[in-house]
């Protein structure tokens, strides 16, 4: 690994760190306080008014460190990690005004669904263009594990990758329900794309991932239970940009299957459970969804259940390094 990422995920933690100490007060002195969901269990209620938008403090690590240590490489041409946090970025924004908008109104709905999807659309749509442009991105679906790769028309393969994107995005978002888990959950994904990116020659791809290593690292020390700040949905659709971000700009968007395995299954559990509560007239499979709030009500603490949903996902990382290891012999 290049010591420059090395390099990038201590100042990203470091500036994260610092911006904390700094960003949390002015959260509160402007009132920036979350409203929790009154369907929701009613222990969280006493989490209200905590600040909200916290993932501003990773956002500004990241581009610290894409400006000091990828410089070189930007003046250079090699834009694919640029390009990949521009397209968080636009998330991070949507969700920025779906936070305030919040906020302002001092209840937790933002957005409505529609502006959001399209908004959400739009921006997949641009990056995959862009990145097929600058030749980080082709219309070939490699297959883990057994190392093929099928060529798809790129019209079918634009609308998977919408399709991808938008989904992983809000997937990231949905597991955003407890003290540091969607933080704790993402950083071995991170990290996975840090070693993948470093080991083919992407660097400007590696520096950015590891700066979302380090920059979520810095979130955690105010964002582990019990959280002094949320990211709100400014940090988890940024992050949820830069998860699918980073898979495409390694061209690999079906590893998403792998590493993404909890994001999947706290999605999962919540179309189930709505799906199954409608056909049955108010049965229902989950305690409650998404999943993390099922073991919550079986009596996992939040701690237990940040390190069980991490442990697995480290586990499901290391299984989807040996399904791309052979990609590119080294």
């Amino acid at each position: 690994m290049d010591v420059r990422v090395v390099f990038g995920i201590v100042l990203s933690f470091l500036v994260s760190a610092v911006a904390g100490r700094l960003l949390i007060p002015a959260l509160r002195a402007l009132k920036a306080g979350q409203s929790i969901k009154e369907i929701g269990p009613t222990w969280h209620m006493s989490k209200q008014g905590t600040p909200t938008m916290g993932g501003l403090m990773f956002i500004l690590s990241m581009a610290v460190v894409l400006v000091v240590l990828g410089w070189k490489d930007l003046m250079s041409g090699r834009l694919g990690g640029l390009y990949t946090y521009l397209f968080a970025l636009v998330f991070g924004a949507i969700g920025f005004l779906d936070d305030y908008m919040k906020v302002k109104k001092k209840e937790n709905t933002g957005l409505t669904a529609g502006p959001k999807f399209l908004l959400q659309l739009a921006a997949a749509v641009v990056f995959t263009i862009l990145m097929r442009n600058e030749g980080y991105l082709t219309a070939d679906l490699y297959i883990p594990f057994v190392n093929v790769t099928f060529q798809l028309p790129w019209v079918v393969y634009m609308v998977f990758a919408a399709f991808v994107m938008v989904g992983t995005v809000n997937a990231v978002n949905i597991t955003d329900g407890i003290d540091g888990l969607s933080s704790s959950v993402t950083v071995p994904v991170a990290l996975f794309f840090t070693i993948t990116a470093s080991l083919w020659g992407h660097f400007d791809v590696s520096l950015i991932a590891g700066a979302l290593v380090g920059g979520l690292l810095g979130f955690l020390i105010y964002n582990f239970h019990p959280a002094k700040v949320f990211m709100g949905d400014t940090g988890s659709l940024f992050m949820g940009g830069m998860v699918c971000g980073l898979a495409f700009a390694l061209d690999m968007p079906l590893i998403l299957i792998l590493v993404g395995i909890v994001y999947i299954a706290e999605t999962l559990s919540d179309i189930i459970q709505v799906t199954y509560f409608k056909l049955t007239h108010g049965k229902r499979i989950f305690r409650m969804a998404p999943l993390h709030h099922h073991f919550e009500m079986g009596g996992w603490s939040e701690v237990k259940l940040v390190v069980v949903f991490t442990s697995v996902t480290v586990l499901f990382c290391l299984l989807a390094y040996l399904g791309v290891m052979n990609r590119y012999p080294l």
